[in-house]
């Protein structure tokens, strides 16, 4: 069954949007800012766990911190018209020439150790 519906990364996206301009941040946004958060997200992210065993971190700052992790990503993404879905199952193919199951499977190596 085919829809009209933004799927649920674009309306994601959307919300992002009306709330980056509702606060007139996107004079901020540029892809250069959108990396930098991203970064900087990304490693708030792994603050949470800093010092701590995986199943000690707390389990709402991992959601917090990931939640910015997505906002700066998915924005940088609509920054260059990509199509989340596209990029992502685009790069998975790759990996998946890159990384072979018979090679692969339980193997912690990079793709040129394999």
């Amino acid at each position: 069954m085919t829809t009209n519906s933004p799927s649920d990364i674009q309306a994601i996206i959307q919300q992002i949007i009306k709330f980056r301009d509702e606060r007139d941040w996107e004079q901020f946004h540029d892809a250069r800012n959108l990396a930098m958060c991203l970064n900087v997200e990304a490693s708030e992210l792994l603050e949470v766990f800093l010092w701590k065993k995986p199943e000690e971190a707390k389990i709402e700052k991992i959601e917090e911190e990931l939640a910015d992790v997505f906002y700066a990503a998915f924005l940088l993404a609509e920054k260059y018209g990509f199509d989340v879905k596209e990029i992502v199952t685009k790069k998975l193919m790759k990996n998946a020439e890159k990384y072979p199951i018979e090679k692969a499977l339980g193997s912690n190596k990079k793709y040129d150790e394999l």
